[in-house]
């Protein structure tokens, strides 16, 4: 739908072309530049919301569509279409997003967390996210790709939501719907690589270098000619999606491949520019990392000379309850699978803080020092952890009802900021396994050749590997929403209402200085205790059941199974069962018998 047309002005970054012309419906107009810094520019009285339009370069015979199209709504290769963020009426002016402290974050696939695979289907589910606690939604990147399904890791648009998901309206719709329900929205973002197909960045400037690689290619020019304006393209892009989206916070992908030696690192740049649009929007935006650097500088304060990032994903505590209940040894793995390990994630975040890992023949991380544990986060279920395994298997497929109950607990009473993973919370039994939609023949193969050969270091069987081009792969992984209702899958949904209940009203569960965690265990019998304030957790990792001594004045106030009693000064836990006891606030310390 068009509207009333008004001067609008068209711009793009080509530092190093001779002509650029804009490509208005059926019209040309010659811009002009580039300027100083690279730029061309055009003010068209004739463009409104709705117009279509693309740039032509030099005397080359296509236009391609704008770097910063706010709109795709024909696909990444067709002309982009001009939106005005102002004609959407919000409904959420006196929103502001809950503490993050006290967050319990739900990450979601748009196209597999409801059968239309839509924001707007989506929206019919937030309810259902109240009421099991939930305080903040993750989605998984929605910037525009090729193909009509993928993760969203191989965005090419990134300042234009997929139309596949419902386009830029939708995003709104949904992230309005879900303040209206009292639940922050955050977004995950890409700014460590482009898509392989439908990325023409390259046709306006330096996008990308070939000085730096990462695991999906060259690398972001994060610190080379022409830096200032992509620095700026990534960091408008994030500002876009918090100012003109409401988005609370984003989560940025792989930040250890950011390859930046300025004096001024981008993620500083970054968390700067939020803050400061944090005091315009009035609310509190949140910057989340993913990093496996352990390297506390990434969430350490800016005025403390580190990066600024408010929180990051925490894939030692992963690492380590996962093993422990798997038993698996490949990959990374080799490098845990003791209690003592997670013992240590529990008291120091990263269990390589220094320490020399065998996986990676090196030594790894450094200390977090006095951070608080609520700048990380925990999880035993993510996309990756899931995804990225030879049949998207999810943890109770893995360890059974029994083990993925122990997770839950461990997880959720843990002193990090808790996440789960879309169907975790019920046990769900489809899987969530890797796919995309490229066209290309020769790339489509290239890829499921490449994870059969990413899966060999885990030892798994290269004919166990699903075809992520398969559109039944795809298919396969779309949340069955009869699920929780029934059996195992209620049993254990309830499991999860409760331990989230319990640490949203109790002020112990939510401390996050590491001098208020004590934290005991037996690696020869497989038990561990935690004890924040005066709660008083007791696990038990065992195949056999195990009894606890307890203070007298203790009382039960969560079991993960029925019968679990007191009896004098012990209690006696089944197999992997879980326990939480209301001790008196002065009562430290705990020891199995």
């Amino acid at each position: 739908m068009k509207h009333t047309s008004k001067i609008h002005r068209f711009s793009v970054w080509a530092p190093q072309r001779k002509k650029i012309s804009l490509k208005l419906d059926d019209r040309d107009f010659l811009m002009e530049g580039p300027s100083e810094h690279g730029w061309w520019s055009t003010e068209v009285e004739h463009a409104a919301h709705g117009s279509d339009y693309s740039f032509l370069v030099d005397d080359i015979d296509y236009s391609y569509p704008d770097p910063r199209s706010l709109w795709q709504p024909n696909g990444v290769h067709a002309a982009s279409r001009v939106y005005d963020h102002l004609l959407f009426q919000w409904n959420d002016a006196d929103w502001n997003p809950p503490l993050f402290a006290s967050a319990v974050i739900y990450e979601l696939h748009l196209g597999t967390f409801t059968d239309k695979g839509t924001l707007d289907s989506a929206i019919e589910r937030l309810d259902y996210l109240v009421s099991l606690g939930i305080t903040h939604v993750e989605l998984m990147p929605i910037a525009a790709f090729d193909g009509t399904r993928g993760w969203g890791y191989d965005g090419v648009a990134l300042y234009a939501p997929a139309e596949i998901y419902g386009g830029p309206d939708a995003t709104k719709r949904f992230v309005d719907a879900c303040h209206q329900r009292g639940l922050a929205v955050l977004l995950d973002v890409v700014y460590n690589h482009f898509g392989p197909v439908g990325n023409y960045t390259g046709v306006f400037g330096p996008y990308t270098t070939d000085a730096h690689q990462t695991p999906w290619g060259s690398a972001m020019n994060f610190e080379g000619w022409g830096s200032d304006q992509v620095r700026r393209f990534f960091i408008d892009n994030a500002l876009m999606w918090m100012r003109d989206y409401h988005f609370d916070g984003l989560r940025l992908d792989a930040v250890h491949t950011f390859v930046d030696r300025s004096a001024l690192h981008f993620l500083e740049q970054l968390s700067s520019e939020v803050e400061s649009l944090s005091t315009v929007v009035g609310r509190k935006l949140t910057l989340i990392a993913e990093s496996d650097l352990n390297d506390p500088r990434v969430v350490t304060p800016r005025e403390a000379l580190g990066y600024g990032m408010d929180v990051q994903w925490s894939d030692d505590f992963h690492h380590s309850l996962f093993a422990l209940l798997t038993g698996e040894k490949g990959g990374y793995y080799r490098d845990f699978g003791k209690i003592a390990d997670l013992a240590k994630a529990l008291k120091q975040v990263f269990v390589y803080d220094g320490r020399y890992s065998h996986y990676r023949n090196l030594t790894h991380g450094r200390p977090v020092g006095d951070l608080s544990f609520h700048r990380f986060l925990g999880y035993i279920q993510n996309h990756d952890q899931i995804g990225n395994r030879a049949k998207g298997d999810r943890l109770a497929a893995i360890t059974g009802i029994e083990k993925a109950r122990l997770a839950a607990a461990v997880v959720l009473l843990a002193p990090f900021v808790p996440m789960i993973f879309q169907g975790e919370e019920w046990a769900a039994s489809t899987p969530f396994q890797y796919f995309v939609d490229h066209q290309d023949e020769e790339l489509r193969k290239g890829v499921f050749e490449g994870r059969k050969r990413e899966f060999a270091a885990f030892g798994w069987d290269p004919s166990e590997i699903a075809d992520p081009g398969d559109p039944r792969t795809f298919r396969s992984c779309i949340l069955n929403w009869n699920e929780p209702a029934k059996g195992r899958h209620k049993e254990i949904l309830d499991w999860y209402r409760s331990l989230i209940h319990l640490r949203r009203t109790t002020p112990s569960l939510n401390l996050g200085d590491a001098g208020q965690n004590h934290v005991t265990y037996s690696d020869e019998e497989l038990w561990l205790t935690t004890q924040r304030g005066s709660v008083r957790v007791l696990y038990n990792f065992a195949a056999v059941s195990r009894r606890f001594d307890i203070p007298a004045e203790a009382t039960i106030r969560l079991t993960s199974h029925e019968g679990i009693v007191l009896s004098g000064v012990t209690i006696e836990l089944p197999a992997y069962g879980v326990a939480v006891l209301q001790l008196p606030s002065n009562e430290e310390g705990d020891s199995a018998a």
